[in-house]
């Protein structure tokens, strides 16, 4: 979802001809995979960043597209909501010193918007505390083809509204909207195909314990709630399964519900499988190679570790790491942003040992659960 589309409005024959292309497409990246030599390469790190514009007041500004034009900076982007701002960081090698690097930029962008931003400034947070129900309205979408086209897709397979219930706090919404609340610090790591399943199982052993030390998100409309609402938020805001898909095990936004056993070409093959499109553009590109719309498909289901598909240098892969707040500091970033170390294996709390959807769900952050090193290591061996 990362560029803007043609259009906001699908056919149905446009879904259904999507739908095609996502099954000749899986074969392609399964061939792909199968390649001697595909995506080697030196291991890289990038990332993203998410901002909230702020008035002067510290509430919501909705001037993204106005910021991002005085820019004039193709690294940053419009998100969803119109207070909310992207950033994506130039990829570095991981050899050497790359999250010096990547805090430095981060330092640098920052303070280059903040001074863009008429009549106020950015801040990078998980969720801002000065958010009102007033802040999520339709008006409030970016002014993009993309955003408009997935309010309108996730409506279409929804047809019930939005229920957002976290402890004492619920909330009916007919919209999406509610996702620009969050913003976050999503990391991504070149990966061999051959080494891409016991990274990506690192990552969703990581999750948990580093998500414990550095929560950031209380606080939602006036309301303390978990030590990283975000999760729960996310999760409940683009829940596309109404009544007449219950049977599916996870949402659009999930940690997933078991480990990945051969690699990233089950997890492509699950988000054809298990979800419907959204979001149905045809590319017309004649390069087979640059399966457009499985990338498409890809980029709206938001698994908070993901794989990702990149033509580029050839074609490669890459763990996307989505589940971090953004901020409050850059430090903080480099920090929260380690990932997986290059001898990282599934290991005994892996796909023999531990059951994904055990593991997970006792080691999110919640009100009144900060989980310590030494307990989430407990419960991770037990």
């Amino acid at each position: 979802m990362g560029r803007d589309l043609d259009k906001e409005r699908f056919s149905e024959a446009e879904f259904t001809r999507f739908g095609e292309r996502l099954e000749e497409q899986l074969v392609v990246l399964r061939e792909l995979l199968d390649e001697p030599g595909f995506g080697q390469g030196p291991t890289t790190i990038g990332a993203e960043l998410e901002l909230f514009l702020v008035d002067e007041a510290g509430r919501p500004l909705p001037r993204n597209s106005e910021t991002r034009d005085a820019l004039g900076d193709p690294r940053v982007v419009l998100e969803l909501g119109r207070f909310n701002l992207e950033v994506n960081l130039t990829p570095r090698p991981l050899a050497g010193r790359p999250f010096e690097a990547l805090g430095a930029e981060i330092q640098r962008t920052i303070t280059r918007i903040d001074q863009a931003v008429e009549g106020g400034g950015v801040v990078p947070i998980g969720i801002l505390p000065t958010l009102g129900t007033g802040d999520f309205t339709r008006q409030a979408i970016s002014d993009e083809n993309r955003y408009r086209a997935l309010s309108r897709g996730i409506r279409r397979l929804r047809l019930e509204p939005f229920i957002v219930k976290i402890d004492d706090l619920e909330l009916t919404v007919e919209d999406v909207i509610l996702e620009a609340a969050n913003t976050s610090w999503q990391v991504h790591l070149r990966t061999p195909p051959d080494r891409f399943a016991r990274l990506f199982n690192a990552a969703q052993l990581a999750v948990g314990p580093v998500l414990a030390a550095c929560g950031n998100s209380p606080f939602f409309l006036r309301r303390r709630l978990w030590e990283e609402t975000r999760i729960a938020l996310m999760e409940e805001a683009a829940d596309d399964r109404d009544v007449g898909r219950r049977f599916r095990r996870d949402g659009r936004v999930t940690f997933g519900s078991d480990w990945v056993r051969e690699g990233a070409y089950e997890l492509f093959e699950r988000y054809v499988r298990d979800y419907e499109p959204v979001v149905p553009q045809i590319s017309d590109s004649d390069d087979k190679t640059e399966l457009a719309e499985l990338r498409l498909q890809q980029g709206t289901v938001w698994q908070w570790n993901r794989p990702v598909y990149d033509p580029a240098d050839g074609g490669h892969l890459r763990i996307e790491m989505r589940a971090l707040p953004a901020g409050p500091s850059s430090a903080d970033g480099r920090q929260h942003g380690l990932p997986p170390g290059p001898h990282a294996v599934a290991g005994p709390a892996g796909p023999d040992r531990l059951p994904l959807r055990r593991g997970l769900p006792e080691l999110l952050p919640r009100r009144h659960a900060r989980l310590g090193g030494q307990t989430v290591l407990a419960r991770l061996q037990g």
